[in-house]
């Protein structure tokens, strides 16, 4: 599902921003930069609805953008969630993936006893600087 909600900025004395979604009850997230917070705000968005779904819980409505109610140095903007993404990025369960390689190198693997699964997922974390699941 994809969805539309205000989220609230505010710039910190520090320079980075606060962002809150005013119709997700608890949806606080910041950034160093506002382009890092409209990111994690995007994210916790999605975060908080996919919960919610998965819940089977009501989505609340969202304002509209000209209803919300932002003091001095506020800024509000318009968030697209969605959740359908978020899930597919978050899924951890097992593909099954077929990969080509020498067949010396497989012989090798086999021998020291590596495990080509999970090498394959650390080669892949590594080069992508993603943290382990767990």
């Amino acid at each position: 599902m994809k969805y539309v909600y205000p989220v609230v900025f505010t710039q910190d004395t520090d320079g980075s921003y606060m962002a809150c979604a005013p119709d997700l009850p608890g949806m606080f997230t910041c950034g160093r930069t506002l382009a890092e917070a409209v990111d994690m705000a995007t994210d916790a968005c999605e975060m908080w609805l996919w919960d919610a779904e998965k819940k089977k819980e009501a989505i609340p409505a969202a304002s509209d953008l000209k209803n919300v109610e932002v003091e001095a140095g506020q800024n509000v903007a318009l968030i697209l969630a969605d959740t359908d993404a978020y899930r597919r990025r978050m899924d951890s369960h097992a593909v099954k993936k077929t990969l080509t390689i020498p067949a010396w190198m497989a012989y090798q693997a086999e021998e020291a006893g590596l495990g080509l699964s999970q090498l394959l997922q650390e080669a892949i974390r590594n080069k992508l600087n993603l943290m382990e699941r767990t």
